[in-house]
């Protein structure tokens, strides 16, 4: 089992930057390809950037591409997201998720997911 706490989220003004972490728990974390999702209340949860376990291969939503980037250091078991060049439509509550099999962008096959962190970014 895994547990996920992510942190890093907060208020930053447009054009401003972010790095949000995700710590997990358990002895596996370089067995789980991770991703970040976020949601808005009312919408469904929106795929954001994905790695796999070894970090070789990252992939993101096109919304995203170019501004934040995904990486993970397995040795103290976290995956970052930096989020640079944030736009208001960038607000949502982070979510982090991880899975043994590499799920991609389908939010539905992560097993595991944090909390969330709340990102704001205002104009």
């Amino acid at each position: 089992q895994v547990q996920l706490v992510e942190s890093g989220g907060g208020l930053v003004q447009a054009g401003g930057s972010l790095r949000l972490s995700c710590a997990a728990s358990g002895r596996t974390f370089s067995s789980y390809a991770m991703g970040w999702f976020r949601q808005l209340p009312g919408k469904e949860r929106e795929f954001v950037a994905t790695i796999t376990q070894t970090g070789i291969t990252t992939y993101y939503a096109d919304s995203v591409k170019g501004r934040f980037t995904i990486s993970r250091d397995n040795a103290k078991n976290t995956v970052y997201l930096q989020m640079n060049s944030l736009k208001p439509e960038d607000t949502a509550v982070y979510y982090c998720a991880a899975d043994q099999a590499y799920s991609g962008s389908y939010y539905y096959l992560y097993e595991y997911w944090g909390q969330g962190t709340q990102v704001t970014v205002s104009s």
